[in-house]
């Protein structure tokens, strides 16, 4: 299969080997050992038993749906290594930075299909509810398996989306599961999923949700000046927050011998005012923002022979999203500003076709080898003044292999990237091809044979490409951009237990050293005429040297008490030192990025009793810079919120849809309990104390 990639110097062709595991026929040899066979309703699905080298963090079945979280943002909160951005309200914006790096370099996979965005490289996890969703796990480095497209070795770190796969009881055909909840910010939010078994081989499901929050909320606006005294402490109600949005997913599940796959749809679609920030004693930003986004995907897997398997992404995704503003300040050529306003009604259209192929192929029973070939085509069109209207060809390729000897597991990839860009706007500037090359290598090790005491180390190195807004936005884009370097250093242990007797019942603890750099950092600086740069016109530069160093910790304990009482506790702790040395001249050299806490935790804890159930959950957030310039004015003080959910669940004597019995389950939310005033981000009030109302139906 050939693909051709238009480039200054003329055409280049690459060979994909997406059909190369033709050739490896005549070498498949017989394996015994390495096959696990699991049987659902007759049919046999069968794969390499994969121990992962560097385990995840995950949250998953009751723990997650319990948990104080309206989206797939709120609950990652509650990880280890992570700081979530939320500018605030139901439908605010809520962005995922794992270990200081970045937001662009961390990657999310939707059943495992990584969510591009190529205008800006981030992806907001507030549109993705958790009623779908059945586990998310989050990987440091990447996720410990091998046989995997070689998307899913591109990023500094990883979260994978796993959506709930249809499973039927007894001759059960039909699943109906239902949710409703209001509360607090005027919220309505219904949703339905249907799941249907056409035959013992193939299941569909079909879910969807609607979101309306008026997003008002009363906040305290306190400012202090350089010596302490207040300047400002005023309570106000938050506005222009409402958001209206609907989300429709669905598709087909199926079962091969030996393999399986599926198809799955998306389309969400929402308006929501941005509230903006409480800058300069204005209370009300009048800015709007329409999104729309669509994808189809599916995936094929099969074992083509005891030593072979095969495995087939593909993606078609469409993404439209429109920014309004009624009040923007005009500035003039020099940077200054002039005296009048101008709306802004920017539209921006972007399309995504993506193609992947992996051949894993067992040497030995315990040495597998992988390469997995990406395609990607990216394009972006815009309504703005002088747009280039970028189109990005992008070709990966990684040759990966994993092993095991004796206690030692170990995996090794080495990834290429080859990125080609062409814009339309004749008289613009053609931008270079890019190649880049990427190791990483993963070791974990068993001392003790009876002991699930586990030490592990990484190394990796990994870039991210600049956006098209960072290389073409009009007035702000920087053509001449380099890509952005991180270099990842790991060591940890981990050590689990099952007891049988007393009143624990699994206990885990882990611990994380770390330490990263991130070179050629991206930032947006002002810029503007002789009369100093305006905060309003931006450029694009590589200046950035950034020194991260943090521990991790966290442990994991299950309780069984007398009378079926079961508790579920969950600690996470993290230590973070960030620290910018990118100009030695420079005031804030060696101080904390902005953003990042030097401490950090959460703590959760999950009762069982019966048919009801508690879950407390406790975020903690140090002391932090709002600006790189760690000085007095921009100081963040520490935040922290207590959640708490009450359940009870009833159960129908029997379901319409088969002999399993439904079930109704009343829950009762209560967030930010003590009312704490606090902003995750400077300027963005969070809400006060709010509640919610649950009902879930499940037959």
């Amino acid at each position: 299969m050939f693909f051709v990639f238009p480039g200054k110097s003329g055409i280049t062709f690459f060979i994909l080997p997406v059909f190369l595991f033709i050739t490896s026929f005549a070498f498949a040899q017989e394996r015994k050992d390495s096959i696990r066979k699991n049987v659902l309703d007759e049919v046999v699905v069968t794969a390499r038993s994969y121990k992962e080298v560097i385990p995840a963090q995950q949250l998953s079945g009751e723990k997650l749906e319990a948990l104080s979280s309206f989206s797939v943002a709120d609950a990652i909160r509650y990880f280890s290594g992570v700081q979530i951005k939320d500018y605030g309200g139901i439908g605010g914006l809520k962005t995922v930075d794992i270990r200081s790096m970045g937001t662009n370099h961390l990657g999310v996979f939707y059943d495992g299909i990584e969510i591009g965005n190529a205008q800006n490289g981030t992806v907001d996890l507030g549109r993705f509810s958790l009623d779908f969703i059945e586990e998310i796990s989050l990987y440091n480095g990447q996720k410990s398996e091998i046989f995997q497209s070689a998307k899913d070795f591109g990023s500094a770190g990883t979260v994978y989306l796993r959506t709930r796969r249809p499973k039927f009881a007894g001759n059960k055909k039909t699943n109906f599961v239902s949710y409703f909840r209001t509360g607090s910010f005027d919220l309505v939010n219904p949703s339905v999923l249907w799941e249907q078994k056409i035959n013992k081989n193939i299941s569909s499901n079909l879910n969807a949700e609607y979101v309306y929050s008026s997003g008002k909320y009363k906040y305290r606006h306190t400012r202090y000046n350089s010596d302490g005294s207040i300047a400002n402490d005023t309570t106000a109600i938050r506005e222009n927050g409402d958001i209206h949005s609907l989300r429709l997913e669905g598709g087909f599940n199926g079962y091969l011998e030996q393999g399986s796959w599926n198809i799955k749809g998306y389309f969400y679609n929402s308006e929501k005012g941005l509230p903006g920030a409480i800058v300069g004693n204005v209370w009300y930003n009048p800015q709007r923002q329409w999104d729309r986004n669509a994808f189809v995907q599916g995936n094929f897997q099969k074992q083509l022979f005891k030593n072979y398997d095969f495995l087939v992404n593909a993606k078609y995704s469409n993404d439209w999203m429109r920014y309004f503003n009624l009040d923007t300040i005009a500035w003039d050529d020099a940077g200054c500003r002039a005296d009048k306003t101008l709306w802004v009604d920017n539209r921006f259209s972007q399309q995504e076709f993506y193609i992947s192929t992996s051949n894993k192929y067992s040497i030995l029973p315990a040495w597998d080898m992988n390469l997995s070939v990406d395609y990607i085509w990216n394009t972006l069109d815009a309504n703005l003044e002088d747009f280039v209207y970028p189109t990005r060809n992008t070709l990966l390729a990684v040759l990966a292999t994993a092993f095991e000897w004796r206690q030692l597991k170990g995996q090794a990839s080495f990834s290429g990237t080859f990125i080609f860009d062409n814009v339309k706007k004749q008289d613009a500037y053609q931008p270079d091809d890019k190649q880049e090359f990427t190791p990483a290598v993963f070791l974990s090790y068993k001392p003790l044979k009876r002991q699930n005491l586990n030490f592990r180390a990484f190394y990796k190195r990994i870039f991210r490409m600049p956006t098209f807004n960072d290389l073409y936005y009009t007035h702000i884009g920087n053509i001449n951009l380099r890509p952005e370097f991180t270099t990842q250093y790991n060591l940890g242990f981990q050590y689990d237990k099952q007891l049988k007797k007393g009143i624990i019942n699994y206990l885990n603890f882990r611990a994380d050293a770390y330490y990263n750099e991130v070179i050629d950092k991206i930032v947006a600086t002002p810029k503007g005429g002789s009369g100093g740069g305006s905060l309003y016109r931006w450029e694009m530069m590589n200046l950035g040297y950034v020194e991260i160093r943090g521990i991790d910790v966290s442990a994991q304990i299950a309780w069984n008490f007398p009378a079926d009482i079961q508790i579920n506790t969950s600690l996470n702790y993290t230590f973070q030192k960030a620290q910018d040395f990118t100009d030695k001249n420079s005031k804030w050299y060696g101080g904390q990025i902005n953003y990042i806490p030097w401490h950090s935790g959460s703590a959760i804890a999950y009762a069982q009793w019966r048919t009801w159930d508690l879950n407390y959950s406790f975020i903690y957030v140090g002391e932090r810079y709002h600006n790189p310039a760690n000085t007095r004015e921009n100081y963040s003080p520490p935040w922290y919120t207590h959640d708490m959910t009450l359940g009870k669940t009833f159960k129908f004597k029997k379901s319409p849809f088969g002999e399993d019995p439904g079930r109704l389950k009343i829950s009762a939310e209560i967030n930010n309990m003590l009312n704490q005033v606090y902003e995750v981000i400077t300027c963005y009030p969070m809400p006060g104390r709010n509640y919610k109302l649950i009902l879930k139906m499940e037959i």
